[in-house]
């Protein structure tokens, strides 16, 4: 839903600019929830914050710096709830450590559907130092979340960077697959013939996780 258009001025201080800033990766935030990250452009973000596109570029390079920012966002949120969940486990159990991934995961629809469209364009159309930036975030909440994952499961370097990113990659293909939007569903509905089309994410993603940690604990290291 579209909000009334305020008046904005532009910023003046640095917490003028701040709240600024806050304000248009909120909207951003509201509109890829209500119609999906791809849906969402510039003009449609400025105008739910009742800016002028011209004006908005004076804080965020791109649309695509705006959901960079909020995917980094979405990283630190996750990493600290995934952690937390982690922390809980006190014995080494597979299938405990994949529910808690598939179960924070599928509890953040906005970051899944972030998770798919950073690598395929969020990150192709900003400044290196803004991909700079976003890298630095991921791979802080990476070395974080790897350390809970060695204290249950005793995974090495090679085997917590891919769990991470089984996991953080099928969360947001399995959220698209998830999502296909009114036409396709209803097509997809009508024909039992395609009904596994739509797939429910958070019981794909817990079969698929605990598959590869139970593969990973009863396997040799692989390089």
């Amino acid at each position: 839903m579209t909000h009334p258009p305020a008046s904005f001025q532009r910023a003046r201080s640095a917490e003028a600019k701040q709240a600024r800033e806050t304000a248009i990766l909120e909207a951003a935030r509201r509109l890829g929830r209500e119609r999906g990250i791809r849906e969402v452009s510039l003009t449609d973000i400025a105008a739910e914050v009742g800016m002028h596109k011209s004006a908005l570029l004076r804080y965020f390079e791109t649309r695509e710096q705006i959901f960079l920012e909020l995917t980094a966002e979405g990283w630190r949120e996750w990493s600290a709830e995934l952690r937390a969940q982690l922390r809980a486990c006190k014995t080494a159990d597979p299938a405990g450590v994949a529910e808690a991934f598939a179960s924070t995961l599928a509890a953040r629809p906005v970051f899944c559907d972030l998770l798919a469209q950073a690598p395929l364009n969020l990150e192709r159309n900003v400044s290196l130092e803004a991909v700079r930036a976003f890298k630095l975030v991921t791979l802080r909440e990476v070395d974080l979340i790897g350390a809970e994952v060695h204290r249950l499961l005793g995974l090495d370097q090679h085997q917590m960077l891919d769990l991470i990113s089984t996991a953080t990659g099928m969360a947001g293909a399995l959220w698209q697959m998830a999502s296909p939007g009114p036409r396709l569903r209803d097509l997809y509905t009508s024909d039992p013939r395609l009904g596994h089309a739509i797939v429910e994410v958070e019981p794909r993603l817990r079969r698929i996780l605990t598959a590869f940690l139970v593969g990973t604990s009863t396997g040799h290291h692989v390089t």
